[in-house]
Parts: C-alpha cells; structure tokens; sequence
C-alpha cells in the first residue's frame, strides 16, 4: 500500500509504532521496522543521551529498515539534556524524529540541520496547523480514544481526522483507537494517511514488557480505562486498577485544591514497577480503550501482515461489493 506516509518515510506500510515509556525499546521498534512499519524508540526512557546512543546502535544490529527515534517535550521537575538527545540521534545516523507534548518548535532547527523528518503528536486541529507552520512534515492526530494523554478538548476520531483532512497539507496518521484493518481503512477513508498504534503493539510478543501487562490488556475491555489528572489538566487515560481507583479518590476528595505533590506517589516512578516487575496495581499507566479490540498475542509480523491483507480484503471485497452493488442498481434504475 503506498501513501503519502509510506513515501515520506520509505516503509512498505502505512503503520507507525508511537513512542511508550518503558515500551518502545530495539526489541519493538526493530520488528515493526522489520514487518514494514515504522519503529520508534523512546529517547526519554533511555535515562542518558548516552544510553540512547547504544540503543540505537543496538537497533541498527536488528534492522537494516528505516527506524525513528520518539523525543517527548513535557513539563517535568528537571528538564532533560534535549540537546544532547538530539545530538545522539544525529550521530546515530537515525532521520526520523516523532516528537510530542510541548511544541518542538525551539528544536526543529537543530532536527533539521541533520536532515531529520520530524512528526508531531498532536491532539487537537489548531496544533496540527502550528506544527505544519513551524516545519514538521507530518502529524499524528490523537483522538480522545487514546492511551496517554488526550489534551483536553475530548475531540473522538470520527470528528478529528476529516477536521484534520480539511485543514492540514502535510501528511497526517491517525492515533488512537487503533488495532486492525478496520481502523486502518476507517483512519483512511476518513483522510488519514495511516495509523499509528500504541497500546496494540505493547501486547506482542517483542513487546519488552512484563507478560502480566500482555494479559492485562488483552482482558481489559472497551470500559477498563480511566482519565486521571483532569483537574490538573494533564489528562492521561490509563488502565483501571488499584492504583488508579486512589488517584481518583485523592482527586475526588481534593477537589480545585488538588496539587500533582497529592498523587505524586501513584504516578511517579510507575513504569519500572509495571512494565519492567509485572506490579498491575501499582498506579497509573497509560492504555487506550482499543484494549477492548484486542483478543492476542501475536509477533509484531503476524499482526502487520494480518491488518495488510484483512484491509485489502476489506476495500476490494466488502466496500468494492457495495460500489459494485450500487452501480448495477443504478444502472437498472436509469434502463
């Protein structure tokens, strides 16, 4: 399948593994590579530019693909050294960037000078449109579905992506809700350029996480996940659980008095205790409420290979026998 997507980045399909926390490693980034995506790996779970840098010679040995490297922008206590992260993708000889939370836009000269193709995560239409003004080459739209933070205008994909369509001359993926080739002929039609997948790639088997957040997911249903920090509005959608149940409590209780130092021990330091120790309960981690389209536990190549051919299927057979349908009724009408 060929896209404006597959073109800018020279992949065989239109699906891009986002960036996770404690998720998007070599393991991952090099098998979706491998099987015709793109694979990202996430700079900031990596805690030194130099570790970075061995992750992505790591990548290198696995894939031969184009791979990307994930750089978030987020408000934090102590800001990262982002300039040498930049520097050490750079050197890494990696040209694909996805960045997210805060505007890149005091960076992309930097990204730039390397040559890199920067995509940004964005959940709304008017930051879309800024980061097309500041350079980026393409976007990925989030919908309110998503795992992860959602921004705050609860805007669903059946909306976001033909507003996106309407307004954008970039390339554009969509992300959030997205698990097969419904989503990815849905994602298309409604304007996309492909699709990006988080927490349906966290539950393969290259996945580089505990098996109990495998499990967790593909239990989990359309209704398992919560939005937290609201209040704050740092929203994050995450899986239900112990740990969230008190995040909510806390907010319930503290109301407009509540201050992130309240629920700091459910959120802070959670990935390692959840993806690295198997400890569910332990607070708050980030899951999409596609959770409830996904049934198993495949490679990363049976799932790409599985959405490539059932969205063929799906366009050639079921769509194309409604045109089909539709075309000789209208013919019959017109005799």
């Amino acid at each position: 399948m060929k896209t404006r997507i597959t073109e800018l980045f020279g992949i065989q399909h239109p699906i891009i593994q986002g960036g996770m926390h404690f998720v998007g490693l070599a393991d991952l980034a090099a098998a979706v590579s491998n099987a015709g995506g793109l694979g990202l790996i996430t700079a900031l779970t990596l805690k030194t530019p130099e570790l970075l840098a061995r992750e992505i010679a790591r990548c290198h040995t696995m894939t031969d693909k184009p791979f990307g490297v994930n750089l978030t922008f987020l408000p934090t206590f102590s800001e990262p050294p982002y300039a040498e992260y930049i520097a050490a993708i750079a050197e890494g000889g990696v040209r694909i960037v996805e960045t997210a939370g805060r505007s890149p836009e005091q960076y992309m000269p930097a990204l730039k000078a390397f040559g890199a193709k920067v995509i940004h995560k964005c959940t709304s239409v008017r930051h879309a449109l800024k980061a097309e003004s500041i350079g980026c080459d393409a976007v990925s739209v989030d919908g309110f579905e998503c795992g992860g933070h959602p921004g705050e205008d609860d805007i669903p994909n059946m909306i976001l992506l033909p507003r996106a369509a309407e307004e954008l001359t970039i390339p554009f993926v969509a992300s959030g809700g997205m698990a097969d080739a419904r989503s990815l002929v849905a994602a298309l039609a409604l304007g996309a350029d492909g699709m990006n997948m988080g927490t349906r790639f966290v539950a393969t088997k290259e996945a580089p996480v505990h098996e109990n957040v495998k499990k967790a997911i593909v239990a989990a249903s359309e209704l398992d996940t919560r939005l937290v920090m609201r209040p704050l509005r740092n929203t994050e959608r995450v899986l239900k659980n112990a740990g969230v149940d008190r995040i909510l409590q806390i907010e319930s209780e503290r109301g407009d008095k509540l201050q992130i130092s309240d629920i700091l021990e459910q959120v802070a330091g959670v990935y390692p205790k959840v993806m690295v120790e198997g400890v569910m309960d332990a607070g708050a981690w980030s899951c999409g409420m596609v959770a409830g389209l996904i049934n198993d536990i495949p490679s990363v190549h049976e799932l790409i290979t599985r959405i490539m051919k059932e969205a063929e299927q799906l366009i050639h057979g079921r769509l194309a026998g409604m045109l089909k349908g539709s075309g000789q009724r209208a013919a019959v009408e017109l005799a």
